[in-house]
């Protein structure tokens, strides 16, 4: 069977290839994001194009060195126009989860799989998912119940657990919402045969 690197610390980028009954590896090499995200943005590309720079950089970075299929990800949040960074601390969290209230964002997923240093196939999923105008009550309840985790992902929330409770509708893949397009990848490893057909 052909190896698999997962070229993210993502916790649960890890769960969905384990989920999935995958055996990988997990290497993760060092990549600017920042600066590779300043850059893209004060040239003005679209924010597919940048969670797809990202991607491919975090997978690029592994397979430069490590044999094998490569799996590298990035999700962008948009709102209003605005592309996010992850909240800093818990208190930009709660400003940011009230501006959310009521409005819709959107998640641009990319994933790039590398081979010897090189793209071999790439997928940009974009999802929808409208905030329900909850109460300041909830909000407090929330941050108290999640805690630290809240500054982990762009939007504040973990979808796959409590942070469900903030939508009132979503529309798009679930996988890809939390971070991983599951179903395409699974695709082009069988077509590789690097999985079971």
């Amino acid at each position: 069977m052909t190896r698999l690197i997962l070229a993210s610390g993502s916790q649960i980028r890890r769960d969905i290839l384990t989920g999935a009954g995958l055996e990988f590896e997990v290497i993760v090499k060092p990549v600017d994001e920042a600066a590779i995200k300043a850059s893209m943005l004060a040239e003005g590309e679209k924010p597919k194009d940048i969670a797809d720079a990202l991607a491919e950089a975090k997978a690029r970075k592994v397979s430069l060195i490590e044999p094998g299929l490569v799996i590298g990800a990035d999700q962008i949040m948009v709102m209003d126009g605005i592309v996010f960074d992850k909240p800093r601390d818990i208190e930009e969290a709660r400003d940011r989860l009230k501006d959310m209230r009521g409005k819709t964002h959107y998640l641009i997923g990319a994933v790039v799989i590398c081979e010897n240093g090189q793209p071999v196939w790439r997928h940009v999923s974009k999802t929808s998912l409208t905030v329900r105008d909850f109460s300041d009550e909830f909000l407090e309840y929330y941050l108290g119940l999640e805690g630290e985790r809240v500054c982990k992902s762009v939007g504040a929330y973990r979808f796959e657990g409590p942070g469900s409770q903030l939508f009132s509708h979503v529309e798009g893949d679930f996988f890809s919402i939390l971070g991983l397009s599951l179903l395409p990848v699974l695709d082009y490893l069988r077509i590789r045969g690097a999985i079971l057909g």
